[in-house]
């Protein structure tokens, strides 16, 4: 079960990107050690997945977020495993989810400006197999970023402790 100090932890982690556990443990109130043994269970565990650092999209070009909803000619399995390999190798789009409602889709894609994602919609997400239909919507201003998960006391994985994802 995560506890207080593990939903410190995970709260630094987010925000802050990795740190020395000296300084991690200062901040929760542990030891080096102890924080250091409190992070690798949190990762044993499965809930830290992975560390990376957060970029500016402006400062390396990429000022134009744009979100796109697609609905597919088919909902087979073939047909969203074809769309689902295809939406992977393109770089620029950053996230697909898989939907309920009226869309089947929704991708975010990236691009320098509206010229570039005229090139990446001609030449990337056209190409893409079984769609229907797209809807574009261009983000105006980014109100509040996606800084982490809420973490809440109580959370427990969900899977027991002695299977083989725990």
């Amino acid at each position: 079960m995560i506890d207080r100090i593990d939903i410190k932890l995970l709260d630094l982690l987010q925000r802050g990107g990795p740190r020395p556990a000296a300084e991690l443990g200062e901040a929760v109130g542990l030891s080096a050690s102890a924080c250091h043994r409190r992070i690798r269970a949190l990762e044993a565990e499965g809930i830290i997945i992975g560390y990376a650092a957060r970029l500016a999209p402006d400062r390396i070009g990429l000022g134009l977020d744009v979100f796109v909803d697609i609905s597919l000619t088919s909902q087979s399995e073939e047909a969203l495993t074809a769309f689902e390999s295809a939406v992977k190798s393109f770089d620029e789009i950053l996230e697909c989810q898989l939907l309920s409602g009226a869309s089947d889709y929704r991708l975010r894609v990236a691009a320098r400006n509206v010229a570039d994602f005229d090139r990446l919609h001609r030449h990337c997400l056209s190409r893409l197999p079984g769609v229907a239909a797209m809807h574009s919507a261009f983000a105006l201003r980014t109100i509040k970023a996606f800084e982490g998960y809420p973490v809440r006391a109580g959370a427990e994985p969900p899977w027991p402790k002695n299977s083989p994802a725990g």
